[in-house]
């Protein structure tokens, strides 16, 4: 059985390596400093990233874990989830969507 806390490492970094696809640098935040409320990977501006690799996600807690960490430094808070061989998920409040969503659009109409 693989230890709950080397599985959410590997979720980390296996979801940093996605992101630094697509261009971002990410890396796993707790790396460095350990601190309790830093993101679970670093490197999205404004974007507060707790990362969830697990097959039974309380997803609001999960939310709730994020929106409190997310309020220190006022950053959008998100769960990056997935289950084994599922693809990678983005949960986030509805409002905070319609924000990225509105922004989208003002700069598709340029």
């Amino acid at each position: 059985m693989v230890n709950s806390r080397n599985k959410g490492a590997a979720g980390e970094r296996e979801l940093a390596k996605e992101l630094n696809r697509y261009g971002y640098h990410c890396f796993r935040g707790q790396q460095f400093s350990g601190a309790n409320g830093d993101a679970d990977v670093v490197g999205l501006p404004y974007i507060h990233l707790e990362v969830k690799r697990v097959e039974r996600l309380n997803i609001y807690k999960a939310m709730e874990q994020s929106r409190r960490d997310a309020s220190v430094k006022k950053l959008i808070p998100t769960v990056f989830h997935r289950r084994n061989r599922k693809k990678w998920l983005v949960t986030m409040d509805l409002d905070d969507w319609m924000k990225l969503y509105k922004a989208f659009e003002r700069i598709q109409d340029v």
